[in-house]
């Protein structure tokens, strides 16, 4: 037995109740709220759009992935920054000629601090809240390339935004089991005095290019 269990039980014994199947009182929980969004796809992309400006993201529009590459240069060169992480699985058709990048091959923590933006991909978001969702595999990077450097430049295909986030649930689920991180804008927080302190827990930055 667990410390977990040992607690739970420990609680079931002093209430003098039975431990409940899991899965079946989930399925009694009431699901009334929206589960499927009803916007059309334009519509979902700028109720998107519009939340990422919201959360003081910046944003940039390209069609085809042959113009990938001088997006992410852009927003390099508009942050004032000549260099980046990426996972060993990143797209290298994607990368500027113009950008030295550095490939993670489980790079020590020293060595990604030192560098200012990483980019990635991303395995859905959602419009409602202007959220994005990284499975930490492949393009999208481990965990912690998405978390120290200062500007995170985050690549979203257009048929990746959903409109609410339990059809997004819902799309994902096969990776559920996997290491996942949400994001809603550059991370922020505030003092008790109402003071907004950027980049206390991630990228101070948040660039997000949407294609396709």
């Amino acid at each position: 037995m667990t410390a977990r269990e040992e607690i739970l039980a420990s609680i079931r014994n002093a209430l003098e109740v039975q431990a409940s199947d899991p899965a079946g009182s989930h399925a009694r929980i009431a699901q009334g709220y929206n589960r499927i969004g009803k916007l059309n796809h334009e519509a979902r992309l700028e109720f998107f759009i519009d939340r990422l400006v919201d959360y003081d993201t910046e944003i940039i529009q390209v069609t085809a992935e042959a113009e990938l590459p001088g997006a992410i240069a852009e927003a390099l060169q508009h942050a004032g920054e000549d260099r980046a992480l990426i996972a060993a699985a990143f797209p290298a058709a994607w990368l500027p000629a113009s950008v030295s990048f550095k490939v993670d091959n489980n790079l020590p923590t020293s060595e990604i601090e030192g560098v200012p933006a990483v980019v990635t991909t991303c395995e859905a978001a959602v419009a409602a809240t202007g959220t994005i969702i990284l499975v930490h595999e492949g393009a999208q990077a481990r965990r912690v390339l998405t978390l120290l450097p200062d500007h995170h430049i985050c690549l979203v295909r257009r048929d990746q935004v959903f409109e609410l986030l339990p059809e997004t649930l819902i799309a994902i689920a096969a990776k559920a089991a996997k290491p996942i991180t949400t994001i809603s804008g550059p991370s922020a927080t505030s003092d008790i005095e109402m003071t907004r302190i950027r980049g206390v827990h991630g990228p101070r930055r948040l660039t997000v290019i949407l294609y396709g």
